[in-house]
């Protein structure tokens, strides 16, 4: 079972002592963490990730409703509290649930049963995907292309673009990344960085002069800090 990780907030010493105890109850909550203030919780937050708030309104310094605010997009929230007034404020924050003190076991449970068909478990699984050995999908002009790593010839990185050369393309593909992270997509057996401006196509190479990669009119040189993993990759397939 996929278990939610939260932390629990209340200044009230006696208060956080049961909302903690009825975590450690429930079967599918992991209690990670405990404050008696937000703003601890806050530096907390920021280091470790977590699925789920139990959180005090009422307390000094910075208030749950605050607080929650802050957590936009993040940790899902259930606010435990003595006043009801904070009712409208919590739909509007979209928390997960309310549960007014005094509250029992059998009111925490049903809120965290909610709490769990709310959380997509699917984002808490580590699913590794292979990239494709093939080819890879690049966005140009609001469109998505296939790009077959053997039609590549070489890549040119322009800050925060890149410029795809392909074989018989008499254009080039405009794209709107970075050269590094083409790099970290193109695999190392046969694309390889030359140049902080450049990847070739290592199967594409037909001519070299003067360490410069050639390219019909294109000249692609060998920049100082990859001459040796270039040449390396010459002699072992020099005859």
């Amino acid at each position: 079972m996929a278990m939610i990780r939260t932390i629990a907030i209340d200044d009230e010493p006696l208060a956080l002592k049961l909302v903690t105890g009825y975590i450690s109850r429930t079967p599918f909550l992991e209690l990670v963490a405990s404050f008696d203030n937000p703003v601890s919780a806050i530096e907390f937050l920021n280091q470790n990730e977590i699925d789920a708030v139990f959180l005090d309104i009422q307390m000094p310094h910075l208030n749950g409703t605050e607080f929650a605010r802050l957590l936009t997009g993040g940790p899902k929230i259930i606010f435990t509290t003595a006043y009801e007034q904070y009712a409208i404020e919590g739909y509007k924050l979209d928390v997960v649930d309310y549960l007014l003190k005094p509250f029992g076991y059998e009111e925490f449970l049903r809120a965290a049963l909610k709490l769990r068909d709310r959380i997509d478990f699917n984002t808490k699984k580590e699913v590794v995907v292979e990239a494709n050995k093939n080819f890879l999908f690049l966005k140009s002009e609001y469109k998505i292309y296939r790009i077959n790593f053997d039609d590549i010839l070489y890549v040119e990185g322009l800050k925060d673009y890149v410029k795809v050369f392909m074989y018989r393309q008499p254009r080039p593909m405009l794209s709107l990344t970075t050269l590094k992270a083409m790099e970290s997509r193109l695999p190392s057996d046969r694309f390889m960085r030359v140049h902080r401006s450049y990847i070739v196509n290592l199967n594409r190479i037909e001519l070299i002069e003067r360490q410069r990669i050639i390219y019909g009119d294109t000249y692609i040189p060998v920049g100082d800090q990859y001459k040796e993993l270039f040449q390396t990759w010459v002699e072992n397939n020099f005859i």
